[in-house]
């Protein structure tokens, strides 16, 4: 099973909304030391810069209607997965989901209290990205007014040493604790390992399971599995020294031996983006 992709987490969070519960009816199995278990929680004052997707509409009042993660690059520009914006996750084009939002500043989605819910004013999605192979995930939204000074995280461009092989990062996300449709309400974060592009490779030669592309996708997590992110988390920010590196993206169950995380490679969005700095 794609680990990131939502579809399916769409699908039962609008079937949870309509029966006020959430329940992704996966079975998919995971190490107990994955993203939000073996991880830990974090208060949102510590990643300013990571922000929930939200629309009640589609996926009800509980969690606030979080479905994806984002991180803010720009006081107005939030990054995500392309994937979080597709059709059948919203149940139409993004532009036409009235109630889109980020929740920026709040740590735990159960409380209607703290941070802000601000509108996504316009969503642009890599004309590129590619569902099949998972190329090209990330998309672009704006927001309606802007977050606080210091809520933006810097991106590591091409040559970064926070991209080295061996170094240590963390991902950040509301998702599954446990591979099995257990979501938490507080943020967490889990810390992982940049792997070497030849992991990934082998894991991901090509087929249902997506292709590995180093140019353009970054492989993290630990080489016997454990740590790791999972559904709910896409979008998400994967920081290594003090900068962004990595969005939650794909990959195959979660926190599985053999089977790493794969995240869009930030410095591969400035390059498509034309960016040197938001």
């Amino acid at each position: 099973m794609r680990r990131r992709l939502v579809r399916a987490l769409a699908r039962s969070l609008v079937l949870a909304a309509a029966a006020s519960a959430i329940s992704t009816g996966s079975t998919a199995p995971v190490a107990a030391d994955s993203v939000v278990i073996g991880g830990f929680p974090v208060d949102a004052s510590q990643s300013p810069w990571t922000v929930a997707l939200s629309s009640r509409d589609r996926f009800g009042g509980t969690r606030a209607g979080q479905f994806c993660g984002g991180v803010a690059v720009g006081r107005t520009t939030v990054l995500t997965a392309a994937h979080c914006m597709d059709e059948d996750v919203l149940g139409g084009p993004p532009e036409r989901v009235r109630d889109l939002k980020v929740i920026a500043g709040r740590t735990d989605l159960l409380s209607d209290h703290g941070g802000q819910e601000i509108a996504v004013r316009d969503t642009w999605v890599n004309p590129a990205y590619d569902g099949v192979s998972n190329f090209g995930d990330f998309a672009v939204l704006t927001l309606a007014e802007p977050l606080p000074a210091g809520s933006v995280i810097g991106m590591a461009a091409d040559g970064d040493p926070a991209y080295g092989v061996g170094g240590a990062a963390t991902v950040y996300g509301w998702g599954d604790t446990s591979g099995a449709g257990e979501y938490p309400g507080g943020l967490r974060a889990a810390r992982v390992r940049v792997l070497p592009d030849a992991l990934c490779e082998d894991a991901y030669p090509g087929g249902a399971d997506g292709t590995y592309d180093a140019r353009s996708m970054l492989c993290a997590g630990e080489t016997g599995g454990g740590r790791d992110a999972c559904q709910g988390d896409s979008g998400g920010p994967l920081v290594a020294q003090g900068r962004l590196i990595g969005l939650v993206s794909w990959g195959t169950g979660c926190g599985r031996a053999g089977s790493p995380g794969v995240y869009m490679r930030v410095s591969a969005i400035m390059r498509t983006l034309g960016w040197t700095r938001v």
